[in-house]
């Protein structure tokens, strides 16, 4: 007979303070127990700063982006004031969206199900037929609101009202990313993809430090030194980069993916943004439940002219390409973890510091959380 492990037992089962050399990844379960996938929605998602939107999308007055976090419907707005706010996207009459389309302009937000009307400071402007109701507080009857901050071109939120700084969080991150000047980009375009995997999958795929990439890629590794490919922890973020080479051997990657050095970083827990000459693109890995996950990914360039059209969209096909490569490989591992044959593996001590950041990162988040 096979007993269910406990959550305490699946957790315990991960030493994440083992080194690099004597380190496995995180187990099977992890990415198959249900258990665990709702414990990383209330301690992971619920507690980090997350992205849900572009700068550009919410600069003038009303202007206002829809937006989904570990579950919960909000809305980011510009207020009259200038001051940038994101409220929970819930009426608080009787718990209806207020905000239904993605994004727009709006002096004010009313909620189409009874009409209740909202400030864009999300105070309570009016309640149509409530004549007579008693002990009734406008005032502490606003839109929720919920702690958001910007970095270069995002817009994060984060759900703990008792959460520290959007830059503490980023840490190091800032700093080494300044030298790029990610916020001269300029948004172009937006591709979804749907993965039957675990997000974490996803996830260790990014970090594992261009071990997959000779293998797998075979155009984008025609540009890349990959023997003098780098792996860099600090904080809550991992730098993997790269010397770039001139090539031939594919022509749409050799034109697109260009400059001195490729950047590739990562963010715990959940972002990943990657960088060329004129070029980036960024990626963020949600969950749906734990056998699929959601990674949206949006390109920038320095360049959105007309004239620079047909390059662009040549650029993102080839990033499509990879991510194509990427999403085969990503369910053959998620159909493996369920096998009898596979407990969980080992690191290699030249590639995969950085999976072990995000393997330790998470763990120690799992487990605060079973304590509380």
């Amino acid at each position: 007979m096979i007993t269910q492990q406990s959550v305490q037992q699946i957790l315990h089962s991960y030493n994440d303070q083992a080194g690099l050399d004597e380190a496995f990844t995180i187990p099977g379960p992890w990415y198959m127990d249900d258990r665990i996938a709702e414990l990383e929605r209330h301690t992971v998602f619920s507690k980090t700063w997350q992205l849900v939107a572009r700068v550009d999308q919410v600069e003038t007055a009303g202007q206002f982006v829809r937006a989904e976090v570990a579950g919960e419907p909000l809305v980011v707005v510009r207020g009259n004031d200038g001051l940038l706010r994101a409220f929970y996207n819930v009426c608080r009459h009787h718990a209806a969206a207020v905000v239904t389309e993605p994004c727009g302009h709006a002096a004010i937000l009313q909620c189409p199900y009874h009409g209740w009307k909202y400030g864009l400071d999300g105070s309570l402007k009016g309640m149509p037929e409530f004549e007579g109701v008693k002990n009734f507080d406008r005032a502490a009857n606003g839109l929720v609101p919920v702690e958001v901050a910007t970095w270069e071109n995002f817009v994060f939120v984060n759900l703990d009202p008792e959460a520290g700084p959007l830059h503490s969080f980023l840490g190091g991150l800032v700093s080494r990313a300044a030298p790029l000047a990610l916020g001269k980009l300029h948004f172009f375009a937006r591709k979804v993809y749907e993965l039957h995997c675990n997000w974490k999958v996803f996830i260790d795929n990014y970090l594992d430090g261009g071990y997959h990439v000779p293998h797998l890629h075979k155009a984008l590794s025609s540009v890349l030194e990959y023997k003098d490919y780098t792996i860099e922890n600090e904080d809550r973020y991992c730098l993997q980069s790269s010397p770039m080479v001139a090539s031939s051997e594919d022509a749409a990657t050799g034109a697109t993916r260009r400059g001195d050095r490729a950047w590739y970083f990562y963010q715990y827990p959940n972002l990943m943004i990657n960088h060329y000459a004129g070029y980036m693109d960024t990626n963020l890995a949600l969950p749906v439940d734990v056998d699929h996950c959601r990674v949206i990914f949006d390109f920038y360039f320095s360049d959105v002219s007309e004239a620079a059209r047909e390059y662009n969209e040549q650029s993102i096909a080839v990033g499509d390409r990879v991510q194509g490569e990427d999403l085969g490989i990503c369910e053959d591992v998620q159909r493996g973890l369920k096998s009898r044959a596979y407990g969980a593996g080992r690191l290699s001590v030249r590639r995969e510091a950085g999976e072990q950041l995000f393997h330790r990162l998470l763990a120690q988040d799992l487990k605060r959380g079973v304590a509380r």
